[in-house]
């Protein structure tokens, strides 16, 4: 797969969140299986998967917004960096959300 080709959602989560992905996967989604290799409760782990889905729905919805996607497309055809996209999307989200 090329580096254009890979979804925003995976671009917007960070190296922690892939990996939670990663090994949800290897283990076949066993949530029981993530809690032993984490050493943490069944319910942390839940929780942990909720933020993540919340993350992706929460893209998913930016996407839609015109702006954000311009942005992200510069930043995908690497005529901005990755970084300075981050920080002019943050900058607009909360621009937006103070109106």
């Amino acid at each position: 797969m090329d580096s254009k080709e890979v979804p925003n959602w995976i671009l917007s989560l960070e190296m922690v969140d892939i990996e939670f992905v990663k090994k949800f996967v290897l283990n076949s989604g066993s949530l029981k299986e993530i809690a032993k290799l984490y050493d943490v409760s069944y319910p942390t782990v839940r929780t942990r998967l909720d933020k993540l889905i919340q993350k992706i729905e929460i893209n998913e919805r930016e996407e839609n917004e015109e702006f954000i996607s311009f942005i992200k497309k510069l930043s995908i055809d690497d005529r901005i960096s990755l970084e300075d996209a981050k920080l002019i999307v943050e900058k607009y989200k909360k621009e937006r959300d103070d109106v």
